[in-house]
């Protein structure tokens, strides 16, 4: 028989609401104590007075104890409700994209919390990030066979996530087999990445919507792409008629990247690399006199946990600041960030700051955010993490 989660008094409000998480100070211990639930044990979630409401699969030990995963309580995390999740996610997807290339399932957003799944074409990696969908790996790769069938599925299990629900850190081919890199398309741009030791599902495809605004703003500019990992930003502006890229990264293999993306585009004269930490780099420049047309700012995420709002922040503040210092007299920057903890209007802020600093002057000019494959959950802030700013900084 399923177990009960009984909530404590008023403590269904956010739930009512839409919101899919529930935290161990919500649950009447003394009715159902947590410590009595298996760890990813799924449970139907009651109200105080006793009124099913929801299945959630919960951790006992985690603050995030459960995660709702099917408002109707006769429907549990099984095979079924995954291939009626996929056929969801799917119909989206196909929506909004003519290429197979793109976030097929983006945890909570597509109503599927804890899981992410990206697409190359017939090459699908999957990250489980709870207990809870660890719980349910060989359904998910069976409902991802009824739904697309891919040739190669991919298990990332080297997360963050992971790590906070204390599961092993592992990467597996599960399904098929990869001889070398994996192609995709973004913008109508080629590239080939490394899904199995690249970073994340080895792409990034939440900036595709800001990449193609930028890539309307860069023909015949001087463009540096800091953080560019394998070329996204970069090879795009490239392909768009940039004059000259610079890609800035600390990993080697990325750059060599870079540089074989560029050569599959046919842009490879105009793309160069500098490897090294990026504020050095950017230092470095500025010793060296370097100016640019167009900057771009894709950091990793510098605000992991609430706590750590302060120094990041600061850190954006630095690498902005010394980004504008390399910029021309009427250039455009990108200053972009992944943190859900820095709200829009402090990376606006942060942006506003650095180019006063340098005694200049900030427009806005455009305002994005991670692309529909990414959906928004209306009630979780929490998942519109990305930002980006599309500013032109410029002097009297």
């Amino acid at each position: 028989m399923t177990q009960r989660l009984r909530l404590k008094k008023n403590a269904d409000r956010r739930l009512k609401a839409g919101h899919l998480w529930l935290y161990s100070n919500e649950i009447d211990i003394a009715e159902t104590p947590l410590k009595g639930f298996e760890p990813g044990a799924q449970a139907i979630v009651e109200a105080a007075n006793g009124r099913a409401m929801a299945v959630a699969y919960v951790n006992p030990n985690a603050l995030l104890c459960a995660r709702i995963v099917s408002r109707d309580t006769e429907v549990m995390l099984s095979r079924s409700l995954l291939v009626h999740r996929f056929k969801q996610a799917l119909a989206l997807r196909e929506r909004l994209f003519a290429r197979p290339f793109y976030r097929l399932v983006h945890g909570e957003g597509d109503l599927l919390p804890g899981l992410v799944v990206d697409r190359f074409d017939d090459v699908v990696v999957v990250q489980l990030n709870t207990l809870g969908m660890e719980k349910v790996r060989d359904e998910i790769i069976d409902a991802l066979n009824k739904v697309l069938s891919p040739r190669v599925i991919v298990l990332r299990g080297d997360t963050a996530g992971r790590r906070l629900e204390q599961l092993d850190e592992h990467v597996e081919i599960v399904q098929g087999e990869l001889d070398g890199p994996v192609a995709l398309e973004e913008n109508g741009v080629r590239f080939e990445t490394d899904v199995v030791g690249g970073q994340k599902t080895g792409w990034f495809f939440d900036h595709r919507d800001n990449r193609a605004w930028l890539n309307t703003q860069v023909a015949g500019k001087r463009v540096l792409d800091v953080f560019s990992y394998i070329g996204g930003w970069g090879v795009q502006a490239a392909v768009s008629g940039a004059s000259e890229v610079v890609c800035v990264d600390a990993s080697a293999p990325a750059l060599e990247r870079v540089t074989s993306n560029a050569a599959l585009n046919g842009v490879e004269d105009r793309v160069s690399t500098l490897q090294g930490d990026a504020f050095e780099v950017l230092a470095q420049l500025k010793a060296a006199d370097e100016q640019f047309d167009v900057i771009v700012l894709d950091p990793p995420a510098f605000i992991r946990k609430r706590k750590d709002i302060n120094v990041g922040e600061r850190a954006y503040g630095k690498l902005n600041r010394e980004a504008i210092r390399l910029l021309g007299r009427d250039g455009l920057l990108m200053s972009a960030s992944c943190s859900m903890h820095l709200a829009s209007d402090r990376l606006i802020d942060v942006v506003r700051g650095s180019a006063r600093h340098q005694d200049r002057h900030a427009q806005l000019i455009y305002q994005g955010h991670q692309g529909g494959d990414h959906p928004i959950h209306p009630s979780i802030p929490e998942t519109a993490y990305l930002k980006a700013m599309g500013v032109r900084i410029f002097r009297d």
